[in-house]
């Protein structure tokens, strides 16, 4: 099952649907995450009814904050949204083909993970453009890591047992 997770910040609204379609057509996901949408409202709800995915949650956001877009295939999965934020989905997937559920999460807000982490007793994935790395090697360019905001981070890998996946394609994306 592939799971496939899309940071679109500066995307033009023009090529935004080829590009999410180009996507799916590669990667066959059958959970897509969206991530740093601007596109909102009436708008946003018309591109995700003519997207391949017959399940659909989007947040809602404050002012031009971005927007999170999950979307699923019901028949490969189902989904319950827990709770949400501006820039926090939490729900729990159940895959048809596998007996146990698991959480899918994507957080900004490490304190707020760690208590969630607490309540909850299932495998879970957490994805998304966190903006934080590990390690220095982890980043290029612009300013130097910050000390506090990597032990922020690893604290909460470590206190939630999470582990780094890895990536596939170009390192820094």
């Amino acid at each position: 099952m592939n799971i496939l997770i899309w940071n679109c910040k500066g995307v033009m609204k023009p090529i935004f649907k080829k590009i999410v379609l180009d996507l799916v057509e590669w990667h066959k996901p059958a959970i897509f995450v969206i991530i740093e949408t601007r596109i909102v409202g009436n708008r946003a709800d018309d591109i995700i009814r003519r997207l391949p995915f017959n399940g659909a949650y989007s947040t809602k956001t404050i002012g031009d904050a971005g927007h999170i877009w999950l979307l699923w295939h019901s028949d490969i999965v189902s989904m319950d949204v827990l709770s949400t934020t501006e820039q926090e989905i939490h729900a729990i997937v159940q895959v048809s083909s596998q007996s146990q559920p698991w959480l899918i999460k994507r957080c900004m807000l490490w304190e707020n993970l760690k208590m969630l982490s607490i309540r909850h007793n299932l495998p879970w994935a957490v994805m998304g453009d966190f903006n934080d790395v590990m390690c220095e090697e982890k980043k290029f360019g612009g300013n130097g890591i910050c000390r506090r905001r990597v032990i922020e981070y690893t604290g909460c890998m470590d206190f939630c047992n999470l582990i780094d996946l890895g990536f596939l394609r170009t390192k820094y994306t």
